[in-house]
């Protein structure tokens, strides 16, 4: 049987599962975001647009993770360029080129070490997921769509956000501005 001070540690009571993400700049955070309000299915958008570093951290990485998101903004932006059409089977994303952002995960996941889930412990592969969970079709659609009008765009991040699970969405907590940017 569990002792009183275990019985009280549910998951709220130990925390809220903590995302990282590489923040985009304005113009195409308000861009990208249009189009996920668009095509993402109704009820299912917890969070903006975004690029994913790290998946529901443990409450219990909070420090460390702080610690290194504010070590690695001291850095100037990465750069990025929005490459191409992603084919996530049941959705779409863009995909981004960004050695250097690729670079800072690797490091990122060196120093949150015992931490990382499974899913986040490979090679990144940045990208903005525009529409998920939805019909094969309805996503070969919209990536046909994206293909024909999609230009390549540059751009830098402008930081790192730090987000928590609570009431079924993920809630910014904190953007790590990289050196230069606001």
């Amino acid at each position: 049987m569990a002792s009183a001070p275990e019985q009280a540690a549910t998951p709220a009571a130990r925390g809220a599962r903590l995302l990282v993400t590489a923040e985009l700049p304005p113009d195409v955070l308000g861009w990208a975001d249009a189009l996920r309000r668009e095509h993402y299915p109704p009820g299912r958008m917890r969070l903006g647009a975004h690029v994913t570093l790290f998946h529901a951290l443990p409450p219990s990485a909070e420090e460390t993770v702080r610690r290194a998101l504010g070590d690695l903004a001291r850095s100037p932006p990465p750069e990025a360029r929005i490459s191409g059409v992603m084919d996530l089977d049941e959705g779409t994303a863009f995909a981004i080129d960004s050695e250097p952002l690729v670079a800072i995960h690797a490091e990122m996941g060196e120093r949150l070490y015992g931490f990382v889930q499974q899913k986040d412990n490979h090679r990144l592969r940045p990208h903005i997921t525009i529409q998920n969970k939805v019909r094969l079709e309805d996503a070969r659609k919209l990536q046909r769509q994206l293909r024909a009008s999609l230009a390549p765009r540059a751009f830098r991040f402008r930081g790192f956000g730090l987000y928590k699970w609570r009431d079924e969405l993920w809630q910014q907590e904190h953007v790590y501005a990289f050196r230069g940017q606001r």
